[in-house]
């Protein structure tokens, strides 16, 4: 791959990738509750830390995704993070798949939302603020309340999942 400096000509999107992903990031479900209150999810690893004092998260979706407008109706959401057995149940929020949730235990958190009931942590909050920032949104959230277990995390690096083992 072609390293590039700031001050040599413009990159593609395949590289730009390819260069992020060299940042190891954490896997998480993103819930929230659609029309009819039913429970709806998808898969990021664009999970953030903003604020301790106030409590804020930030994470961002696709402004294609069709989950998108639920985030911006329903009032709040949960940030699940996964452990490293739980692929089976990432790829199955990264599908578009009708209903997402067979099979999968959860709970009614914080304003109604969805709550992975085996996730490393979960973090239920409200919508702060939707902000367009190319082609996706970055949404931050106040965080209203925490859970956190023992476990080890779901690694996403170089376009795959791993574990923090492996890097041992």
């Amino acid at each position: 791959m072609n390293m590039h400096s700031s001050h040599s000509a413009p990159f593609d999107s395949r590289e730009l990738r390819d260069v992020l992903g060299r940042f190891a990031t954490g896997v998480a479900v993103i819930t929230t509750c659609g029309d009819k209150d039913q429970p709806l999810g998808l898969t990021v690893n664009s999970f953030a830390s903003v604020s301790l004092d106030p409590p804020e998260i930030l994470w961002s979706i696709v402004s294609t995704a069709p989950s998108r407008p639920a985030f911006e109706q329903h009032s709040a959401f949960a940030v699940n993070v996964m452990q490293e057995q739980d692929k089976d149940k990432v790829f199955r929020f990264a599908k578009p798949l009708e209903n997402k949730f067979e099979g999968i235990a959860w709970r009614r958190g914080w304003r109604g939302v969805p709550v992975l009931e085996h996730a490393l942590a979960t973090l239920e909050c409200d919508v702060k603020q939707m902000i367009p920032c190319g082609d996706h949104h970055i949404i931050v959230g106040s965080v209203r309340a925490i859970h956190g277990r023992e476990g080890e995390p779901l690694v996403f690096f170089r376009g795959q999942f791993t574990s923090l083992r492996a890097a041992e």
